[in-house]
């Protein structure tokens, strides 16, 4: 019996909302920017700890990049959110070396472990600007990846920095021109950033094969002498 009530009251609920969102009037972009101009100063800097805090989490950033851009403009917009996003891969980053970190120290030992360390830790900020620039590529735990790995925190924030400045500009400007649809002209752009992130790594992780290969010449070089004079002894 509990069920089938269950299923009435939601089913009402779900009815109340869908005549509530046709007979009341929502406010148009225009009376949105407008409420958000009357907040002045500390409705920025409420959007700006929201945005910091809850994208550190697993909250998309696109959101938060389109309503910046809806709320405060173009220049506005952007430096909020590019500010915001430095400061989320931070908090992120922070969070998972303080509570991850030795987990993988204890599991360095494992092949897959060791090369994702070595290539992030490697690369630096090429490797890290070059994985922000691909859409696909989840924020947060990329900050997380990133903080449990070797990677110093000065090169991790600029290449995030770095990385995120294209698509956060471009979804900031797309929320402030309100299209309400995503144009061509936006998919191209993401297209370009996917693959200079792509190149971008690969270049990074050539980078960190040869300075792997030339350590282990140089280790086998100054092996060779100690193993010509055992005999001898």
């Amino acid at each position: 019996m509990r069920r089938p009530a269950g299923v009435f009251v939601g089913l009402v609920v779900l009815g109340a909302l869908a005549v509530a969102a046709v007979l009341v009037p929502l406010p148009g972009p225009a009376q949105v920017r407008q409420w958000a101009e009357s907040l002045g100063v500390p409705g920025v800097v409420a959007f700006f700890v929201a945005y910091s805090v809850l994208t550190a989490a697993p909250v998309p950033r696109t959101v938060f990049n389109l309503a910046a851009g809806l709320l405060f403009g173009e220049l506005v917009g952007v430096s909020v959110a590019l500010v915001a996003t430095v400061l989320s891969g931070l908090l992120g980053f922070l969070l998972a070396r303080a509570l991850g970190r030795d987990v993988v120290v204890r599991h360095l030992h494992r092949k897959p472990v060791r090369t994702v360390n070595d290539r992030l830790s490697g690369g630096g900020v090429l490797a890290v600007a070059s994985l922000r620039l691909i859409p696909v590529v989840p924020f947060a735990p990329l900050s997380y990846l990133c903080g449990v790995s070797a990677l110093p925190p000065r090169p991790y924030l600029i290449g995030t920095a770095i990385g995120s400045l294209p698509g956060t500009v471009a979804v900031v400007v797309l929320g402030d021109a309100l299209t309400g649809t995503t144009p061509p002209a936006l998919v191209a752009c993401y297209a370009v950033f996917a693959v200079l992130g792509a190149l971008g790594l690969l270049k990074a992780v050539g980078r960190t094969k040869e300075k792997t290969v030339a350590a282990a010449k140089e280790t086998e070089s100054n092996a060779e002498p100690t193993r010509v004079e055992s005999p001898g002894g």
